[in-house]
């Protein structure tokens, strides 16, 4: 019990002397109470530093988070793909967040590899370098290995010492601080602040799981790996293991060195289109894409090829939410308001008792003063998030995994226009979208799919329950933002609940006395 409250005093110290809280007053002004609480945890004697007086509030905000350390930089990035929970002005300044800590050595690395993957293949590992990267869970270190007799260059990325205890001890410790803060400010108690804690538990615990973005990176290249222009890297699973995840190490040159890839005379222009055109695919036709297709994760090879890297963060879709997806685009595409309105009762987004004209009204207010834009100016991914602002005046229930798209969408955009400011946006998706909704729609492939469908189930229909649950526990949260009920995530979510609420009977009389004491240890 005392571990954990000197655990909670340490954090609620640290946000309290930050930068953070004053950027964040700024959006949202909290209770009074809310104030005093972390006000007590400010006390200091020392003089302020003033180096950050000429910062931007966005970068004392993310500096202040990197320097807090690994639960609060999982915590900023999460928080930023969830504009629905803190609003879209503190999303947009936390995506300025860059997952940047020192380093851990390199012999901590090799013992770690050997630990995960046996001695005999850590034998057949050749030339481990330095860290070439360095996170806030892991770095990498480019390296040999000899791959049955052929030596392939691989890049390994190794999880931090003791990172998993580190990171759920302060996890639950903010835990307890989100009860708190819940259970004397009833207005918090909207925003779910023990709920969301426990999702970036549940997130980064599979995260800090590397087989787990070693399965997403699988997959991905299974569904691209008839995409012309796109790769992505193979897996080694001899030398991947929960803490060591080992792929192809990428040749190439970053996409933002624009520069660079013009000297190599590689058509900018087309890799704009395609960057683009590769992510609406892997959106509406996979229903699986790359969650975190900013710049430094997607690089050009020498045959031209888009190659992604960093699979931590995949979006996942349905089958209803990518038709919806592709018939609400394709309709603003073709400035058909109806079709959009119809498609929005049809799948159930909006109640169905919502008038077509008044929805089809109000979709025309957003989509005709795009169409007067200059080609530069228009963005799907802006156009998502004033649809999902419009429809939310008729009640659509929010789509989580959708928002997490409509943000990837815009750095998407934005990838290709720093490669070429007149990328034209529609003309790019056209094809794309065009092109499986017609596929979708054809019969013969439906009927396939059913047949598909239907052998699967009943192959699997003794697993069924087990395969559920995993699968709601594992997509859900990952790609939706949401806890499943009836899984045994939502089960330890119940119990920690539990759990708080008997620690916070214990604790009170030991968190007094830490404000008043405390001060003077720390």
């Amino acid at each position: 019990m005392i571990k954990k409250i000197v655990t909670l005093f340490k954090i609620a110290r640290t946000l309290a002397l930050s930068d953070a809280l004053d950027v964040i007053y700024k959006i949202h002004q909290p209770p009074l109470s809310l104030k005093i609480f972390f006000k007590l945890f400010s006390i200091k004697f020392s003089k302020k530093n003033n180096e950050t007086l000429n910062l931007s509030d966005e970068e004392k905000l993310c500096n202040s988070i990197q320097n807090m350390g690994t639960s609060f930089i999982k915590l900023g990035q999460f928080l930023s793909t969830r504009p629905d929970i803190i609003g879209e002005k503190l999303s947009n300044k936390l995506e300025k967040l860059q997952d940047r800590v020192p380093e851990f050595p390199l012999s901590e690395a090799k013992e770690i590899l050997k630990k995960n993957i046996g001695e005999q293949n850590y034998n057949l590992v050749i030339n481990i370098s330095e860290p070439v990267a360095a996170a806030s869970i892991a770095q990498v270190h480019k390296a040999q290995i000899d791959d049955n007799g052929t030596i392939k260059d691989v890049a390994i990325k190794i999880l931090r010492p003791n990172i998993k205890k580190i990171f759920n001890e302060q996890i639950d410790a903010l835990m307890l601080l989100a009860y708190f803060i819940e259970s004397t400010i009833k207005s918090t108690r909207r925003l779910k602040l023990v709920e969301v804690v426990f999702l970036l538990k549940q997130i980064t615990n599979h995260e800090m799981d590397l087989r787990f973005e070693a399965a997403a990176a699988n997959e991905f290249a299974e569904n691209t790996k008839n995409d012309v222009g796109f790769k992505v890297p193979i897996i080694y699973w001899n030398f991947t293991s929960e803490e060591v995840l080992t792929l192809d190490w990428i040749e190439g040159i970053s996409i933002r060195e624009k520069n660079e890839l013009e000297k190599k005379n590689i058509d900018i222009k087309s890799i704009a289109n395609d960057v683009i055109q590769h992510f609406l695919r892997h959106a509406v036709r996979d229903g699986f894409f790359h969650a975190d297709m900013h710049q430094g994760n997607l690089f050009v090879n020498e045959n031209g090829q888009i190659v992604p890297v960093d699979f931590g963060i995949m979006g996942r879709i349905d089958k209803i939410n990518r038709r919806f997806l592709a018939e609400i685009l394709y309709g603003f595409i073709k400035r058909d308001y109806k079709k959009v309105a119809e498609v929005h009762i049809m799948a159930g987004l909006v109640p169905k008792d919502t008038q077509v004209e008044s929805l089809s009204q109000a979709l025309r207010s957003i989509g005709e003063p795009i169409f007067g834009q200059k080609v530069k100016d228009i963005s799907g991914g802006k156009l998502l998030k004033q649809l999902f602002d419009i429809t939310d005046k008729f009640n659509m229930q929010t789509q989580p995994q959708l928002l997490m798209l409509q943000k990837t969408m815009v750095v998407v955009e934005g990838v290709a226009r720093k490669l070429n400011p007149d990328t034209n946006i529609w003309d790019t998706s056209r094809p794309v979208l065009e092109k499986w909704l017609k596929e979708s729609k054809d019969p013969l492939n439906n009927f396939k799919d059913t047949i598909k469908d239907t052998a699967e189930a009943l192959k699997r229909l003794p697993e069924l329950p087990e395969i559920m649950d995993k699968a709601n526990q594992a997509l859900t949260y990952l790609s939706s933002g949401q806890i499943p009920q009836n899984s045994t995530s939502y089960s330890a979510f119940k119990e920690k609940q539990l759990e708080i609420k008997s620690f916070r009977n214990q604790s009170i009389i030991g968190i007094i006395f830490l404000v008043f004491f405390g001060i003077i240890v720390f």
